[in-house]
């Protein structure tokens, strides 16, 4: 991991309703993991040479560019080792959001996050992308700033708190509007290689749940096992094994949040592993806790326990 040339502010709130990145450099490896997670995300592009993967979907980026993540979906930045990889990201809760959007009369204002499927928007560094820039780095002092005095006095300044929620509020309006222009969604033409990396990530996302091997992979699409292998990792940094387990593990996930009636075994099975047990230490390795616990713990934050239902 690359802290050297590293600049960022990473800041957590309570109830992890948002946090920040804002101009970070160099290879922080877990951000290159294939990872899904429940917060929206802008992604901002600054420097470097990257391509990013958004389920089957891969972009070479450019400086400005601005991705606009679901979260649920997989996703993956795949930089060029030995490029200035510079870029800036923010991560808020919609379920925050949506408490106090309709007040403000803005009940559409996740619809970019919501309706565009994991939109692009290629700014060239224009008005709009200088404002979203600057937007992020506000954000990230001000978050910084908060933190800090928590830190300091145990307790929650409210008014730069509100501030912060503005700030946030006014980010996602000029989104909005940048999101209506039709002509800023990527329709450049892809290479022969990103082409065949799409066609195969497509193939998995509709086979993961089956058992799956490179040999069927490359007969069903015509391809040689060496280059379908080669390809895949050349053009999004990972293995075509390493990308099946991705999916199985986000819809793992999902199935726990979704379906919580379902067992493990049930589970498992829907979602192409061995066996439970080889299905729990993946899951264990990859997220940390066991699936019951993540299941328990995403129940509790869905059904909140009331005050009035404690006593």
């Amino acid at each position: 991991m690359d802290k050297g040339n590293s600049s960022s502010n990473k800041i957590k709130v309570t109830e992890d309703w948002i946090n920040a990145f804002y101009r970070m450099q160099g290879v922080e490896s877990y951000i290159f993991n294939f990872h899904s997670h429940q917060e929206y995300e802008i992604y901002f592009f600054h420097s470097g040479d990257c391509k990013y993967l958004i389920h089957n979907r891969i972009y070479e980026l450019q400086p400005g560019d601005i991705i606009l993540l679901d979260g649920m979906t997989l996703h993956k930045a795949n930089p060029q080792m030995g490029s200035t990889y510079t870029r800036s990201m923010l991560h808020f809760s919609p379920i925050w959001l949506q408490e106090i959007l309709p007040v403000l009369g803005l009940p559409n204002l996740l619809d970019p996050f919501q309706k565009l499927n994991n939109y692009l928007i290629r700014t060239g560094y224009d008005e709009s992308g200088h404002f979203v820039d600057g937007q992020i780095k506000q954000i990230a002092g001000s978050l910084a700033q908060l933190d800090e005095e928590m830190q300091r006095t145990g307790e929650r300044n409210q008014f730069l708190e509100a501030e912060v929620k503005l700030e946030l509020i006014h980010l996602l309006l000029r989104i909005y509007k940048m999101s209506q222009n039709e002509l800023a969604h990527v329709t450049s033409r892809k290479s022969e290689k990103e082409l065949h990396a799409e066609e195969i990530a497509s193939w998995i996302n509709n086979h993961y749940s089956e058992k799956v091997s490179l040999d069927r992979l490359a007969a069903e699409l015509n391809l040689s096992k060496y280059y379908t292998s080669h390809v895949f990792k050349e053009v999004t940094g990972f293995t075509v094994m390493e990308y099946v387990m991705g999916c199985r593990l986000n819809q793992v996930k999902y199935l726990l949040e979704i379906e919580p009636d379902l067992k493990l075994t049930e589970v498992s099975q829907a979602t192409g592993f061995e066996s439970v047990a080889h299905f729990s230490r993946y899951f264990k390795e990859k997220v940390g806790m066991t699936p019951s616990s993540y299941q328990k713990t995403k129940i509790s934050r869905t059904n909140p326990v009331k005050k009035e239902d404690k006593t």
